[in-house]
């Protein structure tokens, strides 16, 4: 799987910025990578060195507009923890 596959985009937030002053950036990746995959892609995209990997994978939420009903979508979340000297600017990625 290619390295930009699995990093599919930085997710800001309130609680993700305040993370990031603890070096510890929030990424949206593929349902199908597992913590090794996300490691070695944050390391070569961003030049960084991470220490820890934290994926959190939420279910659909059925949500329901008037008569219509559906899903929100299932996502995957990691929570990468970078070595003391590195940071990634999220803003400019």
């Amino acid at each position: 799987m290619d390295k930009y596959q699995i990093i599919k985009a930085p997710i800001v937030s309130e609680k993700s910025t305040k993370l990031a002053e603890m070096r510890k950036y929030t990424f949206e990746v593929d349902k199908n990578a597992n913590k090794i995959q996300i490691k070695e892609a944050i390391e070569e995209i961003f030049k960084v060195k991470v220490l820890d990997v934290n994926v959190i994978n939420s279910i659909p939420k059925a949500k329901r507009v008037g008569k219509y009903s559906g899903f929100k979508p299932a996502v995957s979340k990691a929570i990468v923890t970078l070595a003391e000297g590195y940071k990634i600017d999220i803003y400019a990625a």
